[in-house]
């Protein structure tokens, strides 16, 4: 590879379903239901394109960002990336709730492929940017979700990816945060990375993405300029609901 950031091939994902808690004897004799969350995904993603990924509920968004940031692996296919990812989805993965945010810090970002050395020359952009403040000193676990989402976030943003993968979710937390968010990742989209970006808010999509993937029960339905796959998907929901 070498223009290319990511490459997907013939990716699948499968899920074992299990509707209710069996008993012994019933787990043994029971067939258990089979869910594709994505099939024969093939992708090929340049360095530098803005992506955007739309589908409704339950469609493979999710799953298909979580393979492509390693935190899941297909079931099938192969996938190939060139560069350091950053993911902005679970952003509580890499944390340990017994040590101190600060220490959270160095273990997110070693995670994330930064070196001591660069973790200690952007902690206090990263302490500062959390808004934490004293608390940086105190264990995860007495954190609230919001503290948890504001800590992830700051390590990532700091963290200079080349490949950034980004879900929508990360937005939740308090408004004064979540504007200091949206400026950070507009920041992102006005340089040269690669990015993926998972979001139902098709305008802010068509914004920032000149290609759009759409996806429909874990496969892929289309893929292609923004404007027009936008129109499609549009108008297939209008059907739908008739």
């Amino acid at each position: 590879m070498t223009d290319l950031a990511i490459k997907l091939t013939n990716i699948s994902k499968k899920y074992l379903l299990h509707h209710e808690k069996p008993t012994l004897v019933e787990s043994l004799f029971r067939k258990k239901e089979i869910f594709w969350a994505l099939k024969n995904i093939n992708l090929e993603i340049k360095k530098g394109d803005k992506l955007g990924i739309i589908g409704p509920n339950g469609a493979g968004k999710s799953t298909l960002l979580k393979i492509i940031a390693g935190i899941t692996t297909p079931t099938e296919g192969k996938i190939t990336t060139d560069g350091r990812i950053s993911s902005l989805i679970d952003l509580q993965a890499g944390f340990h709730p017994d040590l101190t945010g600060e220490e959270n810090i160095y273990l997110y970002g070693l995670l994330l492929g930064l070196s001591q050395s660069e973790i200690k020359a952007n902690l206090k952009k990263i302490v500062r940017f959390s808004g934490l403040g004293k608390f940086i000193d105190a264990q995860l676990f007495t954190y609230s979700s919001g503290m948890k989402l504001r800590l992830g976030f700051s390590v990532i943003a700091h963290s200079q990816p080349e490949i950034l993968i980004i879900d929508e979710a990360i937005t939740a937390g308090d408004e004064k945060f979540r504007q200091k968010s949206l400026v950070k990742m507009q920041g992102f989209f006005g340089q040269k990375k690669t990015i993926l970006f998972v979001s139902h808010h098709l305008g802010i999509v068509k914004e920032f993405c000149p290609r759009i993937l759409w996806l429909e029960k874990g496969r892929l339905k289309t893929l292609g300029p923004s404007r027009k796959v936008i129109s499609e998907y549009l108008k297939s929901s209008q059907e739908i609901k008739k």
